[in-house]
C-alpha cells in the first residue's frame, strides 16, 4: 500500500523554527517528484516546495525563499521540510505529496494537479 505520513508540526512562536517529516511506504521516493503543498483556512491550496526525482531540482514558493527547505533521506524513505524565520502567515495545514515514478529529474512542479499521492496533512501554528 502506498502512503505518505506527514508529522512534526505544532505550534511555534514567530520567528522560530521547525522541521516537518514525511515517511513514505510502499514505493521507492528517490523514484518520485516530491513536495510540500499548504492550506491555511479560507485559503485556497498552494505549492510550497518540490523535489525533482534523484533530487537534482528543487523548486520554492517566494513567500518561503530562504526560508523554508526541502531536502530528502532516501535510506529513510523520508522527505522533509525545514522552516526557520517563522511567520504568522506560514499558518496552515501542510501537506506532503508525491508523483511518479518520475523520469524527470531536473524539474519539478507547483500545480496541485501533478501529484497523485497526499498525505494527511500536518497542522502549522505560528503564534505569541
Amino acid at each position: 500500500q502506498l502512503q505518505l505520513v506527514e508529522s512534526g508540526g505544532g505550534l511555534v512562536q514567530p520567528g522560530g523554527s521547525l522541521r516537518l517529516s514525511c515517511a513514505a511506504s510502499g514505493f521507492t521516493l528517490d523514484y518520485y517528484a516530491i513536495g510540500w503543498f499548504r492550506q491555511a483556512p479560507g485559503k485556497e491550496r498552494e505549492g510550497v516546495s518540490c523535489s525533482s526525482s534523484g533530487g537534482r531540482s528543487t523548486n520554492y514558493a517566494d513567500s518561503v525563499k530562504g526560508r523554508f527547505f526541502i531536502f530528502r533521506d532516501n535510506a529513510k524513505n523520508t522527505v522533509y521540510l525545514q522552516m526557520i524565520s517563522l511567520k504568522p502567515e506560514d499558518t496552515a495545514v501542510y501537506y506532503c505529496v508525491a508523483d511518479g515514478p518520475s523520469p524527470y529529474e531536473d524539474m519539478c512542479a507547483m500545480s496541485v494537479n501533478e501529484y497523485d499521492y497526499w498525505g494527511q496533512g500536518t497542522q502549522v501554528t505560528v503564534s505569541s
